[in-house]
């Protein structure tokens, strides 16, 4: 079981930066795949990135690639999600999630979950 502690979210303008980080704790996260997943309301969860902890190799959706980047510290055991260029419609929940091996887009392949941290992009 891996424990997984988001922070980083906030209240910010169109076109501002925005970093998120996810703290992971429980176990070794060699060969796990962490990921980030949003929730706006009224709508499905939805993936946003993905990075695999060994090697380091990232995916992302359409919706945020070029504006997005996904890393890892192994020395801190931490994720981030670095978001440039926010627009409105960023607006949601951000959730961290990491699962060991999977290498899927799909919110139900993922079985450890942080709580969440808030991000508003105002207009």
């Amino acid at each position: 079981q891996v424990q997984l502690v988001e922070s980083g979210g906030g209240l910010v303008q169109a076109g501002d930066s925005l970093r998120l980080s996810c703290a992971a704790s429980g176990r070794s996260l060699s060969g796990y795949t962490m990921a980030w997943f949003r929730q706006a309301p009224g709508k499905e969860r939805e993936f946003v990135a993905r990075i695999r902890w060994s090697i380091g190799t990232t995916y992302y959706a359409d919706s945020v690639k070029g504006r997005f980047t996904i890393s890892r510290d192994n020395t801190k055991n931490t994720m981030y999600l670095q978001m440039n260029s926010l627009k409105p419609e960023d607006t949601a929940v951000y959730y961290c999630a990491a699962d060991y091996g999977v290498r899927t887009t799909m919110r139900y392949d993922y079985d450890n979950w942080g709580q969440g941290t808030q991000v508003t992009v105002s207009s």
